[in-house]
């Protein structure tokens, strides 16, 4: 066995190839940009390289850096992780070249498997089932407009060179073939700089399942049972889970044995996944199961394999590399119970999935389960890397017991101001068709509207009753009678308490003005410092739930469900109620920069007017009055702010 072995990724990948490495007694080095100086890969392991700046192509994506790195400290391993330079076969060579050991597989089979018209033609060739289609020589459009044709619409146009959904399209009508394949050429040509493609029947209720191989150089090929990512937006995995739901044992064995058979075929070596696409219109069948393609590396979704059989891939990794061969033989890696991992993304469902970047300030995830993640709080979500922030993986006896467990563990998901995709993973999981196993590739996009987050009565009741708490803690300590955040006379911001515990409260949750009568029944502390409270709803009888709240400039951040709402105080008359207005400030939705402010200080505004333009991720958010009024005050064109940043305030006419 090798001694030392170096990473050449970053983030959680890399972090969790050190775990399995140190608890073997290797030594790791990580290799880092100037981006990621800072990064908890680079301080987990033993020894660190800067191999240059930000962009990937400039460090991550340099194998001469990486090399010169793994020379430089006398590494004697390169484990690729998976995504950058995991199945460049030049790379691999220059590894080996180098006198250095490549973890992964040979440059052959990556190369054989690379281009998706030669794997098909390779497969069709060992015997393994291909979805029907053509992916010859001839890119003339009039012979890819005949095949198509003769394989019926919809079709599936593919770059062959393509991943991730790139150079990919459906085209349901022959007329709007042209259209689709010059699309996908764009697209091949810009993303792989290869405009070549193939065609495959477009499968209308299609299941992805994917099957865990594993080869050694002693010539042994086994597999480590099938895993389900159906669960997909825009052909990028979001939950997976392993076994496939509704897998029969004829249809596994079929489908398991198409993949050793693949396998086979390239003589590979290490860690890989055969992928296949099934007809979900009519159940599994054997008959139904065609080979997509092969990822030559280890996947992102390895640990839901690691779960249910109890194997290390990586350790294996590192001992096939080693020249040992595979530890356990086919008959003896059982399948044990069921697993399932969410992707947790730094993204904003609510703004079109948008990525989102910045310092994690508030960064709590569940402390009961498997979590690999690559950052920790006061970290920063770079906007040159994958928004992917972290993994929650569960195992439990049955489909229903994981998917519960993820659930849950989603819903306690407390990130801030960084905003995630917790809260719509949670309502994936329990989304009855999901539950019930019913679940293909267009699934999200089905459901979209049932995915989104409902209003919340619990949710605004528990942000207010938060907020009591704070306020009656200053009472009972003899401090002011109303709010915490203080206020001009004759205002309150927040709270006005009757006869504690009893109040009567007003607050802004996520821009709406709410006000409630609450009744605080018992507040404890986390370990992190963030305020629990246990929270009955006497007036809607809902029992009790539990939330986190973080205090923040200005207010509260309220953790519900996996969504963040940020609760601010606003201004209303001293013995108001239901009819209290907000105070008119208009907070940025995100960090951005004022690119337009139509009105100027002291001029009359009506309601739902546009005052200031806020430009964020590359899209423009017009922020409007929420009342007829006058403009107290405006942000200034070009200024740069952050999130919940007042940008303007507007005077209530009197």
């Amino acid at each position: 066995m090798f001694k030392s072995v170096l990473v050449a990724n970053r983030g959680e990948i890399a972090c969790r190839v050190f775990r399995t490495a140190k608890r073997m007694g290797i030594r790791t080095v990580a290799v880092y940009s100037e981006a990621d100086a800072d990064a908890l890969h680079v301080r987990e392991a033993d020894e660190a390289v800067l191999i240059g700046p930000a962009p990937a192509r400039e460090s991550y994506l340099d194998g001469a850096k990486v090399l010169a790195a793994a020379k430089a400290v006398g590494a004697e391993a390169i484990h690729p992780g998976y995504g950058f330079l995991s199945e460049n076969a030049d790379f691999a060579e220059a590894v080996t070249a180098a006198g250095l050991v490549w973890i992964g597989p040979d440059p052959k089979s990556i190369r054989a498997m690379g281009l998706k018209d030669a794997a098909k033609q390779l497969m069709i060739e060992a015997g393994v089932p291909v979805t029907p289609g053509y992916q010859g020589a001839d890119q003339s459009e009039e012979t890819l407009t005949a095949e198509a044709a003769r394989i019926g619409y919809p079709v599936l146009i593919k770059a062959v060179a393509g991943g991730g959904g790139k150079g990919m399209k459906r085209v349901d009508d022959p007329a709007d073939f042209a259209a689709g394949l010059a699309s996908a050429k764009r697209e091949g040509a810009a993303a792989f700089g290869d405009d070549r493609v193939l065609i495959e029947r477009y499968i209308t209720r299609p299941r992805h399942i994917e099957v865990q191989v594993f080869g050694d150089r002693h010539g042994n090929v086994v597999h480590l049972y099938e895993r389900d990512c159906s669960l997909q937006r825009r052909h990028q995995k979001v939950i997976e889970e392993a076994p496939a739901p509704g897998m029969s044992e004829a249809v596994r064995a079929a489908v398991t044995g198409a993949a050793i058979k693949a396998a086979k075929a390239v003589d590979y070596v290490g860690a890989g996944t055969i992928e296949f696409i099934a007809d979900a219109s009519d159940g599994l069948k054997a008959d139904g199961v065609w080979f997509m393609e092969m990822n030559t590396r280890l996947q992102v979704e390895h640990p839901v394999t690691e779960s249910v059989t109890g194997v290390d891939l990586v350790e294996w990794q590192f001992r096939v590399a080693a020249g040992e061969p595979i530890p356990l033989k086919q008959d003896e890696i059982k399948l044990n119970g069921w697993a399932m991992e969410a992707r947790l993304y730094a993204e904003d469902p609510a703004n079109g999935f948008l990525p989102s970047i910045g310092r994690l300030e508030h960064f709590v995830l569940p402390d009961d389960i498997r979590v690999d993640t690559g950052v920790e709080q006061g970290g920063e979500v770079s906007q040159f890397y994958d928004p992917m922030i972290a993994k929650l993986i569960v195992h439990a006896d049955t489909r229903e017991a994981a998917a519960a467990k993820l659930a849950e563990a989603a819903g306690e998901v407390e990130v801030w101001p960084v905003r995630t995709n917790a809260g719509f993973l949670k309502r994936c999981l329990e989304h009855p068709r999901f539950t019930a196993g019913d679940v293909d590739t267009g699934f999200i996009a089905a459901e979209e509207a049932a995915l989104q987050p409902a209003e919340s009565d619990e949710a605004t009741l528990a942000a207010l009753t938060l907020v009591a708490e704070a306020a009656a803690d200053r009472v009972e300590s003899g401090a002011d009678r109303f709010s915490p955040w203080g206020g001009r006379p004759g205002l309150s911001y927040g709270v006005r308490l009757n006869a504690p515990p009893a109040a009567t409260v007003w607050a802004q949750l996520d821009g709406r003005g709410v006000s409630a009568p609450v009744t605080p029944v018992e507040t404890g502390w986390r370990a992190q410092g963030g305020a629990v409270a246990h929270v009955g709803f006497d007036q809607v009888q809902a029992g009790e739930r539990l939330f986190g709240y973080q205090a923040v400039e200005d207010g509260f951040v309220l953790f519900v469900d996996g969504e963040a709402q940020r609760v601010t105080p606003y201004r209303a008359a001293v013995g108001g109620g239901a009819g209290a207005v907000s105070d008119g400030s208009l907070r940025a939705p995100m960090p951005g920069k004022i690119v337009a402010a139509p009105i100027k200080a002291g001029d009359p505004v009506a309601k739902g007017q546009t005052v200031v333009v806020l430009e964020a991720m590359k899209m423009e958010h017009a922020l409007t009055a929420p009342f007829d009024g006058v403009v107290e005050s405006v942000a200034v064109v070009g200024e740069q702010v952050s999130e919940a940043a007042v940008l303007a305030v507007v005077k209530a006419d009197a």
